[in-house]
């Protein structure tokens, strides 16, 4: 039985549905989409009209400001298409699970209307993304698993929720995204950043320092806590950068990578859709720590901001990762 029955329509209800939380707007689904494939244009563009209704009733008095939409259609890489948006409100929400007032809907499927050749089914059930339990009789796989793990990226950045098959509900915990990457055009050398990193954890240190042959800095700094794991930052330049900032003024970022990853006490957490409540307490310090990290680095470096879904990363959405129980309330790991 699929989902969202009397949204969707009947020929699109097999696809599958990505459902985008609509707050103080509709999510831009085109730039999303550029930030993963290279062959993205809507063949049809969505049309949103707005309107006037009058309300009726004993306890309302008034005009209603309402706003219809007429579908579009968006190509999605080489073989897929998104059709969409389809407004999702009221008892909908609550059916997936989604607790927003309004929402917009997605469905992704081949643009040539056929169905995606799926593999066997999957060896292991771990991974964050829950893709695996989704699909447990056959994985997607190519150009579908692909889209599949786009539109989970999407929906973990927006705080939504993807149907598999129209049916299959995922809902990725947007908490779950800590890692970050800056890429700037200036480079800092390792005595540079360290400072910034033992300001978040004392004991941390330089790993590993190898300069390229042309003098590029490459190296590694580690800070270590007992509790909360380790921060690591990786520095280098690099021949190729995020496809989400190629929709960018190259002036706005450089070559030189700053990856802000975290490296939990159990590595093998990372890869469950449910961790351990110890691995989810940690983790919500280490991302407000990074978070704070890459924005400080930023500060002194300008150049952009990449989260680990792909998707750049603006300094409004990275103050919201602070965590309200951090120690002390100032965001430090416990070391």
């Amino acid at each position: 039985m699929t989902l969202l029955a009397g949204i969707i329509p009947a020929e699109h209800a097999a696809g599958h549905t990505l459902v985008l939380p609509y707050h103080d707007g509709p999510v831009e689904v085109s730039p999303m989409a550029s930030a993963w494939f290279s062959d993205v244009a809507w063949l049809r563009e969505p049309s949103r009209t707005s309107g006037a209704r009058k309300m009726t009733g004993a306890r309302f008095r008034g005009i209603q400001q309402t706003q219809s939409v007429t579908p579009g259609v968006m190509r999605l890489g080489e073989e897929h298409i998104a059709t969409g948006p389809f407004v999702v409100e009221g008892e909908h929400l609550a059916e997936i699970s989604l607790n927003v007032p309004k929402a917009e809907a997605y469905v992704l499927s081949r643009s040539d209307g056929l169905r995606d050749v799926r593999a066997s089914a999957p060896t292991s059930y771990d991974d964050r993304d829950g893709i695996a339990r989704a699909f447990s009789q056959a994985l997607p796989q190519g150009e579908e698993l692909r889209v599949i793990q786009w539109a989970v990226a999407a929906a973990r950045k927006t705080g939504g929720v993807l149907l598999g098959d129209g049916r299959r509900v995922m809902v990725p915990d947007p908490a779950a995204s800590v890692n970050l990457g800056l890429y700037s055009a200036h480079p800092l050398a390792p005595g540079d950043v360290l400072p910034l990193l033992r300001a978040f954890i004392a004991t941390a240190e330089v790993g590993a320092d190898q300069p390229t042959p042309d003098g590029s800095p490459r190296y590694r700094l580690v800070g270590p806590t007992a509790y909360d794991g380790s921060i690591v930052i990786d520095v280098e330049r690099v021949d190729r950068v995020p496809r989400a900032l190629g929709a960018l003024d190259w002036r706005a970022y450089g070559p030189f990578a700053y990856r802000l990853s975290w490296v939990p006490a159990d590595p093998y957490e990372l890869e469950l859709e449910q961790p351990s409540g110890l691995h989810v307490i940690a983790r919500a310090r280490m991302r407000s720590s990074i978070a704070r990290l890459a924005v400080s680095l930023q500060g002194r470096i300008a150049g952009v901001i990449v989260d680990d879904g792909g998707f750049v990363a603006t300094v409004e959405e990275l103050e919201l990762r602070n965590d309200p129980q951090a120690s002390a309330g100032n965001g430090r790991a416990w070391v």
